[in-house]
């Protein structure tokens, strides 16, 4: 991964767990909890859940779709359910 990033000139740190921490369940890593939830968000899009797709381009076409997804539902100011407009019954 180091000779990967030094070829694409990108700086690569890599992360070592505590040694102190052995034995824990679950203790968080610093920078790769980020990466992680990235990835997990990006997971709840059901296209990419699932390797359907052959060719790079499109599997890429589709992150930028669900990272834009994503943005755009936390720019939009929050709208009212369905149920809210529903007078309740007499």
């Amino acid at each position: 991964m180091i000779i990967h990033g030094a070829v694409k000139d990108i700086t690569v740190e890599v992360v070592r767990r505590n040694p102190d921490d052995q034995g824990k369940n679950f203790v968080p890593q610093p920078k790769r909890w980020v990466v992680e939830q990235v990835n997990g968000t990006l997971m709840l899009h059901r296209r990419l859940a699932r390797d359907y797709d052959h060719r790079p381009d499109n599997a890429a076409s589709r992150v930028y779709w669900a990272s834009t997804a994503g943005m755009l539902r936390r720019l939009a100011p929050p709208t009212a359910a369905w149920r809210d407009d529903v007078e309740p019954a007499a």
